[in-house]
């Protein structure tokens, strides 16, 4: 059962891991980087990476992170010795679950509604193509920090319960 235990927490560490340093990344260089360049590129591109994203290694982590953490927590509970964890993992799976409702609710939303604008290259009206970033960019951008802050939470909350061990 120790085994277990471990191999999980270790599991739900790399994978949210992964998932903090995507919304990080996006926070400090992709969106900054998409900031400076044209209405047309920024759409066009955020466009592809919303397509591109839908993987299975994305998935992996992104729905692996809350499983294994769910898994971890439930090993911990189920063993008196080990109940210490029992609240890092509970903040942790909190948090992660969080994540995953403003990804739900306000990202997905946005990217769908970038996408239903259609490719830039078919906007008759530039001012479309404008509309289309300005709507996008703020909201998504603001979501996507709070994704940032509780996955890395999340992320904080695992390593911590990794002490324990």
């Amino acid at each position: 059962m120790e085994t277990a235990r471990t191999l999980t927490l270790i599991g739900a560490t790399i994978t949210a891991g992964l998932i903090s340093g995507l919304f990080y990344a996006f926070t400090v260089a992709v969106m900054p980087g998409l900031a400076r360049s044209t209405d047309r590129t920024t759409v066009e591109t955020m466009q592809n990476i919303n397509k591109a994203i839908l993987n299975g290694w994305f998935m992996l982590a992104y729905l692996g992170a809350p499983l294994l953490i769910t898994i971890t927590l439930i090993l911990h509970a189920t063993d008196p010795e080990t109940r210490d964890a029992i609240a890092p993992l509970a903040a942790a799976l909190a948090t992660c679950l969080a994540a995953l409702i403003i990804t739900a609710r306000i990202n997905i939303p946005l990217n769908n509604a970038l996408e239903a604008a259609g490719p830039p290259e078919q906007h008759g009206d530039p001012t479309t193509t404008h509309t289309a970033r300005t709507t996008y960019e703020t909201p998504w951008n603001n979501a996507n920090t709070w994704r940032t802050i509780l996955t890395t939470l999340t992320l904080v909350l695992l390593a911590y319960t990794l002490t324990f061990h």
